[in-house]
């Protein structure tokens, strides 16, 4: 056998390898960014210096008939334009639209099976800047609505504001992410996409308006005062602060709210037997209207029922600022098991997520149990009413992580999901590693590694299956069967291959952090991701964004000679190692020698620029046993039988 040198030396040389797929050129070709950087977008991925973001501002008023499922309401959207644009029509999204038979969601995919009316549009006004109100014309098409303006709005800062007359038919439980249910003391409604809302317009696309389908949502940001009017013996949950506890609450569960201010273990607001007792409202008779504002929010969500158990703690954020932990629940959910501990859950995932990578902005963090299954809005998550254990953990910790992408870190979800439930997914698994000293640890679930072997092994899967979309496609273009492969796992993989393996948490965690706080309550796209981490790491990085991004690429590294050096182990060991498929990656190659003891060297991605093969020395002075390359299976390599070589 011949040593690289091609002297005659003691080794072991590997069965043949196939023949490889591996290109450099390919592989390191220049990598073009989906959007350019421009004054808007800078180079470094941070906003440019003309850059700019329009703002709406929310007044809503709603009033739920739980007899007949009718939700009525009124909005006055204020409404900024930033842009350097003139705008002559406004787009909003109407997704109750979505539940429609005639809707373009009833032909994409077999959710739902049943349908109601839709949204009723009564009237539209536009209010200028003297406050004249005028009527405006509309078109609806679809989940969206065109409001033609009777007055251009001008370019930078130009206002108006916008008065809507709504109202629609809750539906069922068919409706998936808003909905009724039912619970043995009441139904629970749980009310999302229930107003008019306005669509994006920003300088990548202009006006986004990519229909509702089903498949999240992409908003602007503003302040919310909205008002929910409905019969006494109800219990209103939503996003922000409650306004006027006095009028809602009794004296008891004021005092008890203000208790779990400032208590770090779960207090009861409302019994479980109290549930029943018509003195846990403050009247009992007509109607109470529950007022809630939030601020620098991108949407509002409320539950509301006559079922609801609800209890409440402290959330401990950094510098010394609390927040409010609390979930509702009918008493079926209650249970040491499941939603007895969802506070618990939800103030834990919340304070970690806080501490690690940028802190909680709301007063309240809302848990609220129904049949939506898993569902983010700001401030309020509507979870499983049936999940209990390790599930109930693993959906609030992931629910509740959506507050960080995309409620601050506002990317568009139904354009690069990805972005959204990718990383909400990542900074998942730290959490559940965290939790209770690991108690539900390591995560591995629906949204991450659900089969056997390690996640890299299970991503091999993933990779190799030739039907599968890659990361960088719209939403809407994904189907079931890989949407929780390639958005959740794929998304939240790539990101833990760059914490983990290619850049390092040192590195890594202080840019994720600065990427958050640049990018919280703004609209990035994913070139201002791909752009901050490389400027922000000092890492050329086009080569992965290509691979892992763009396209499914698969990994092989093989280990395919090992000789001592001049034929004598004293000098150390020539380990050939090969790169045969367009993925590359940086690995750990292991020695182990005769007397058990080992030696890891790190191999850089930068190997592979130029070669297809090289040669690793590995200085050493005892024989050795074994070698293998990526030992502890961190890589998604696909063919493992050529990584370890056993020394004859």
């Amino acid at each position: 056998m011949l040593s690289a040198c091609g002297a005659s030396a003691a080794g072991a040389t590997a069965d043949t390898s196939p023949a490889s797929r591996f290109n450099p050129q390919q592989t390191f070709a220049p990598y073009a960014y989906p959007q350019p950087a421009n004054a808007f977008r800078s180079a470094s991925g941070m906003p440019g210096p003309l850059f700019w973001q329009n703002h709406a501002d929310y007044s809503i008023k709603a009033t739920l008939d739980p007899a007949s499922r009718k939700l009525s309401g009124s909005e006055i959207i204020t409404y900024t334009n930033h842009s350097p644009d003139a705008l002559d029509v406004l787009w909003l999204q109407v997704e109750q639209n979505r539940y429609r038979k005639d809707a373009r969601g009833a032909f994409s995919d077999s959710f739902p099976t049943e349908f109601t009316d839709g949204e009723t549009i009564e009237s539209v006004q536009v209010e200028d800047s003297a406050g004249k109100l005028q009527n405006a014309t509309w078109v609806i098409s679809d989940t969206r609505m065109q409001v033609r303006l009777p007055t251009t709005l001008k370019a930078r800062d130009g206002q108006l504001r916008l008065h809507i007359r709504w109202s629609y038919t809750v539906p069922g439980e068919f409706g998936g992410r808003t909905d009724v249910n039912h619970s043995k003391n009441g139904d629970i409604f749980e009310m999302a996409q229930w107003y008019p809302r306005l669509c994006v317009y920003d300088d990548l696309r202009g006006w986004d308006t990519a229909p509702y389908l089903n498949s999240e949502f992409y908003l602007e940001y503003g302040d919310f005062d909205y008002s929910v009017t409905v019969p006494w013996d109800m219990i209103v949950t939503g996003s922000g602060e409650l306004l006027n506890p006095a009028d809602v609450l009794t004296a008891t569960e004021q005092q008890r709210l203000e208790q779990a201010r400032h208590s770090d273990t779960t207090v009861m607001i409302r019994m479980a037997e109290e549930v029943t007792q018509p003195s846990s409202r403050p009247k009992q008779n007509g109607t109470l209207t529950w007022h809630f504002r939030i601020q620098n929010s991108r949407d509002v969500a409320f539950g509301a029922s006559k079922a609801y158990v609800w209890d409440a703690a402290r959330i401990n954020l950094p510098a010394g600022k609390t927040a409010l932990a609390m979930s509702l629940y009918p008493v079926e959910s209650a249970g040491d098991k499941a939603w007895s501990r969802a506070t618990e859950y939800l103030k834990a995932s919340t304070e970690y997520f806080s501490a690690q990578w940028f802190p909680y902005p709301w007063p309240v963090a809302v848990n609220e149990a129904g049949t939506a299954g898993g569902m983010e809005y700001p401030a309020i998550t509507f979870d499983d009413k049936t999940a209990s254990g390790s599930d109930l953990h693993a959906l609030i910790a992931h629910e509740i992580g959506h507050s960080w992408f995309p409620m601050i870190v506002g990317s568009n979800e139904r354009r690069d999901a990805w972005m959204d439930e990718g990383f909400n997914t990542f900074i998942d698994i730290y959490e559940a590693d965290h939790f209770h000293n690991g108690e539900y640890a390591p995560k591995r679930d629906g949204e991450y590694a659900p089969g056997k072997g390690t996640p890299a092994d299970q991503m091999t899967k993933v990779l190799t299956d030739t039907n599968a979309p890659p990361l960088l496609i719209g939403a809407d273009m994904v189907s079931e069967k890989y949407r929780h492969p390639i958005t959740y796992f794929k998304g939240a993989f790539g990101l833990q291959l760059l914490r983990e393996q290619i850049i390092g948490p040192e590195r890594f965690d202080p840019a994720f952090r600065r990427y958050i706080a640049t990018w919280a309550y703004k609209h990035p796209s994913p070139s201002d991701f791909f752009r901050f981490m490389e400027n922000e790491t000092g890492e050329d990085l086009g080569w992965f964004w290509n691979a892992w991004y763009q396209h499914n690429w698969q990994l092989d590294l093989a280990v395919q000679k090992a000789v001592y050096t001049s034929g004598d182990f004293h000098k150390g060991l020539d380990v050939t190692v090969a790169n045969l498929d367009q993925l590359v990656l940086p690995a750990t190659l292991e020695v182990i020698y005769d007397d058990g003891s080992k030696q890891n060297v790190r191999v850089p991605w930068e190997t592979w620029q130029q070669h297809r093969t090289y040669v690793v020395h590995v200085a050493g002075t005892s024989k050795v046993k074994s070698v293998t390359i990526d030992p502890e299976h961190v890589l998604p390599d696909r063919n493992r039988s050529n990584n370890v070589l056993m020394m004859k």
